[in-house]
């Protein structure tokens, strides 16, 4: 039998587990993420059923309407309404009718559910799988100190990943590397939508800083940072051969194998200045 929980308030739930530790077992609780479908309506049609943690789900509101092109600005997302039910949890979004989003079709719904780990599932062709984003713009020029200090503060401002060992992160930082704002999900995807939502709704600019995700820098990845104009992303895993392309041509700057003391640049690597660069020969 399956438990369910209602939403909480931290992202994860307690479960009771067996630890086996040098040969003994220890009967104690563990901290387990959440992970549920999470129904994105829309004028009540329902575009796609996304597996997320049920938590900063305005933020992943946003985010991911404008992300997937439903909306082309946070002013068009009219009402969020958030319910919790017994099959998992509703996003009842209202936006105006010439938006995307107010004339989803057949040919435009998600067939499967976006699984956790899935930005794409469901899509029906190649040219909603396969999005070209416009070119970012200049963007700021950031030190290689300033990702090192991001990546120094990045582990400890994941409350959830602490407990649960088990979700994503992405953070956004100034200029100076501090961290201002971190979204975890079980997703990497949507952890990065939900933290596009929220600097929308805070209205920062995307290119006077960096996003920083743990996870490896994907298609979508890539797609979903250039659509909001972020023209800095590093990842702490690698980058796929698309994601570097699509990076290239939309003009924005992907860090892979973020680690402290080392990095590599995949693409245009003047925004990320380095005291000591050594050009190949």
């Amino acid at each position: 039998m399956i438990e369910t929980d209602t939403a909480s308030s931290e992202g994860y739930v307690t479960r009771s587990v067996e630890r086996w530790r040098d040969g003994r077992v220890i009967q104690e609780d563990d901290a387990v993420a959440e992970e549920v479908p999470v129904a994105m309506v829309y004028n009540g049609d329902t575009f796609a059923v996304m597996m997320a943690t049920p938590h900063d789900l305005e933020d992943f509101a946003l985010g991911f309407s404008l992300s997937e092109g439903l909306i082309a600005t946070p002013e068009q997302l009219l009402d969020v309404q958030v319910s919790t039910l017994l099959e998992g949890v509703e996003i009842a979004m209202h936006v105006p009718d010439d938006t995307p989003a107010a004339h989803i079709s057949a040919e435009r719904q998600r067939l499967l559910p976006g699984r956790s780990g899935c930005g794409i599932c469901g899509t029906r062709d190649l040219e909603q799988a396969i999005r070209q984003s416009d070119p970012v713009g200049i963007g700021a020029t950031l030190t290689r100190e300033a990702l090192e200090h991001a990546l120094a503060q990045l582990q400890k401002l994941q409350p959830m990943n602490i407990a649960t060992g088990a979700v994503h992160a992405a953070a956004w930082a100034d200029r100076s590397g501090a961290i201002q704002l971190v979204r975890e999900d079980v997703g990497r995807h949507n952890a990065l939508d939900k933290l596009l939502g929220a600097m929308r709704y805070r209205a920062l600019d995307p290119a006077d800083g960096m996003v920083l995700v743990t996870s490896r820098a994907s298609y979508e990845m890539v797609t979903k940072a250039t659509s909001a104009g972020v023209t800095l992303l590093a990842a702490i895993s690698a980058p796929t051969a698309l994601a570097v392309e699509l990076a290239r041509s939309a003009g924005i700057t992907l860090v892979g194998f973020a680690r402290r003391g080392s990095h590599n640049i995949y693409t245009h690597p003047h925004r990320l200045a380095a005291a000591n660069r050594t050009e190949s020969p």
